[in-house]
């Protein structure tokens, strides 16, 4: 095929598809006049196939590539970086379209689409991505047949079942390299800037915070156990510890993370667990308490969370066992203690004045705890996503005027007044509960679960939690945030098209449950299938093994297998072979020797007539040759190779022994 012919229109066609299709995906972080963009380059390409618009010159094509770099500079700040990068990519895959004249130029944007195809998964990698990312690859495959020389050109259907079936075919080998090729870290494991499309907890908390979250139904997790899952009311995910209070924000300590981790004791029965947790763009991961984690680059940090050297940008499976009855820290440090008793200077009296009252008549910190406890739960507080406005003083508002409020409000305000009475104490914030999908076997943790408790310390006993909000509202806690809101109606309030809202509806929640399995399973096998998990499953199946004998089986697997396809492809047990061509081949051989080759478009007995004229003495050897040849090939006398290779012995024993040795 020349790259130098115009491009067919079955070829175009597909092109205009594959475009569409592919931008189609990043449409959720395009800036909008990438949209405008291409449906002016797409009308213009059609014009120009229809004669009625010229090719953008030099200068236009100039003009065209500055603005589009102003554009992006303009709409994310910068031209460098991966979120521009992929902006700047679309752009260039639009730009293309008006510029390209030959199909030389429409493979170039083939190429750069499959390069954007890839991209998408930087934003979006789970299952319904997945599937519909095979659709541009498709239209992609069907516009470069659509440029081929062939009865494909002018037949748009048959193009397409063409691309199917290549597509199809490519499905074993794209599994053999999933399998075996050695896992790297994927494109799309890099950062994006601003950590744009994460939530989650934050680094610092207030009560809104928390309420906010709980408006959303994002997944945070999921976790498979080890055996029969944990009852509800003792999954307590830890995220971070909270131990700086502002009179206002709740936010975490840097020193922790450089201070070596507390002394620990397993006691009670351990659980273990596989985790699989959406990006946060944090480093913290989730755990029970206390949790041991053999993730590379990952460990326990003082205040008993688990915590990465990098961010998690991107699905992450990791496993952990936990004990919950673990004895933390009975002899913490002088410094650890001095932090978790740190109190602004001045704010919220009525709470310090209440503080020392509870002081006086429960010396013991456990004594203490249980009233404040005891006291949440006997008097009209109320659990609620609608809390009123707090002043200046917010802990005194809370515990004396309002008393409604979330679960940040009773957890900040019990460690307060714990700390005013001289209790190190501290929030600990992360997610309570989740919902179990029976078919999976598996818990999955969304935005709404998040949740804040306390955590108080005492002379050899060590932290120690507990949870003021199940004095308040218990069916959080055993049942879930929608059935603690029952009355209030606001679970999910602003999105009324989400699911969850309507698990009373039998049919349409086990359709639910049944799609997150399949995206589940999606992220378990396919996502999470990375260093460790290769290893341990071909280990499964081949014993031991490492990373030679994985690249040799992965070389001599791949050879073997393209082998199979070449053989299938080209068939050579049912090629005839051709016998007049060869005994030809090996004439034209021996007249070579001697000094006499055959021209380009040279016939047969054009050829042996100048043969005849430069050797006379083998004339009539030469032509007996050339006659039986003609007569076999294309006269139709049966081909026997007994007969021309005689005439050839004959020839070759006439010629000059010397010159034909």
């Amino acid at each position: 095929m020349s790259t130098r012919q115009p491009i067919p229109r079955v070829g175009l066609t597909w092109l205009l598809i594959a475009q569409a299709l592919v931008i189609i995906p990043h449409l959720g972080h395009l800036p909008l006049w990438i949209i405008g963009l291409w449906l002016g380059c797409a009308a213009w390409r059609i014009q120009i196939f229809r004669m009625r618009a010229r090719f953008p010159g030099g200068w236009a094509k100039l003009g065209l590539m500055l603005a589009a770099a102003g554009g992006v500079f303009l709409s994310r700040g910068s031209l460098i970086g991966l979120d521009a990068g992929v902006v700047l990519l679309i752009a260039a895959f639009i730009l293309k379209l008006v510029e390209m004249q030959t199909r030389r130029d429409a493979l170039v944007l083939i190429l750069l689409g499959f390069f954007a195809v890839v991209t998408s998964y930087l934003f979006d990698d789970g299952l319904l991505a997945a599937l519909f990312s095979l659709l541009p690859v498709l239209a992609l495959l069907a516009a470069l047949i659509g440029l081929q020389q062939s009865g494909f050109a002018s037949r748009p259907w048959p193009t397409l079942k063409l691309a199917s079936g290549l597509l199809l075919q490519a499905l074993p080998v794209m599994l053999l390299l999933f399998v075996f090729f050695p896992r790297l870290g994927p494109l799309w494991s890099l950062p994006l800037p601003n950590d744009r499309g994460v939530t989650g907890l934050a680094e610092s908390m207030t009560p809104g915070d928390i309420a906010e979250l709980s408006r959303s139904a994002e997944l945070a997790f999921r976790v498979s156990f080890d055996g029969a899952p944990p009852p509800r009311s003792e999954l307590y995910w830890r995220a971070l510890t909270l131990e700086r209070f502002d009179g206002r924000r709740w936010s975490q300590n840097p020193a922790v993370e450089y201070l070596p981790a507390s002394a620990w004791a397993t006691r009670g029965p351990s659980v273990a667990y596989d985790v699989i947790m959406q990006p946060t763009a944090q480093r913290w991961l989730f755990s029970l308490d206390v949790a041991q984690t053999d993730l590379p680059a990952t460990r326990l940090l003082s205040d008993f969370r688990l915590q990465r050297v990098r961010p998690v940008h991107q699905v992450l499976r990791y496993r952990a066992t936990s004990w919950p009855q673990a004895l933390r820290d009975p002899q913490a440090p002088p410094g650890v203690l001095r932090r978790a008793l740190q109190l602004p200077a001045q704010g919220d009296p009525r709470s310090r004045a209440w503080a020392a009252q509870l002081r006086e008549r429960y010396p013991q910190p456990d004594a203490l705890v249980q009233a404040l406890l005891v006291h949440f739960n006997r008097e009209p507080y109320r659990y609620t996503l609608r809390p009123p406005t707090l002043g200046a003083d917010s802990v005194d508002g809370f515990l004396f005027d309002t008393r409604s409020g979330f679960c940040a409000h009773y957890a900040g305000a019990m460690v307060f007044v714990l700390r005013a009475a001289g209790i190190p104490a501290r929030v600990v914030a992360g997610y309570q509960g989740g919902e179990w999908n029976a078919a999976g076997r598996y818990l999955q943790v969304r935005q709404f679960d998040a949740h804040a408790w306390v955590e108080y310390w005492s002379q050899g006993v060590g932290w120690r939690s507990v949870d003021p909000t199940f004095q308040v509202a218990p069916e959080r806690i055993e049942q879930g945030l929608e059935e603690a809101l029952a009355n209030e109606q606001s679970f999910l309030e602003d999105s009324p098209m989400s699911l969850l809202r309507y698990r009373q509806i039998g049919w349409l929640n086990r359709l639910r449950l049944a799609w997150d399995e399949l995206n589940y399973d999606w992220q378990r096998w396919v996502l999470g299938y990375q260093g460790e998990q290769q290893l341990q499953l071909l280990q499964g199946w081949f014993g031991r093994i490492d990373a030679r004998d994985l690249a040799l089986a992965l070389v001599g697997g791949g050879g073997l297998l393209l082998g199979g396809l070449a053989l299938w492809l080209f068939k050579p047990w049912r090629r005839t072979r051709d016998l007049q061509q060869r005994q030809f081949q090996r004439f034209e051989a021996l007249l070579a020797r001697h000094g006499l080759r055959r021209g380009a478009g040279e016939g047969a007995r054009a050829f042996a007539e100048r043969a005849s004229l430069t050797l006379p003495a083998q004339a009539e050897a030469i032509r007996a040759f050339a006659q039986a040849f003609e007569a076999q090939r294309y006269a139709g006398q049966p081909a026997t190779a007994a007969e021309l290779r005689g005439h050839l012995q004959r020839l070759r024993r006439a010629l000059p022994w010397r010159l034909s040795r």
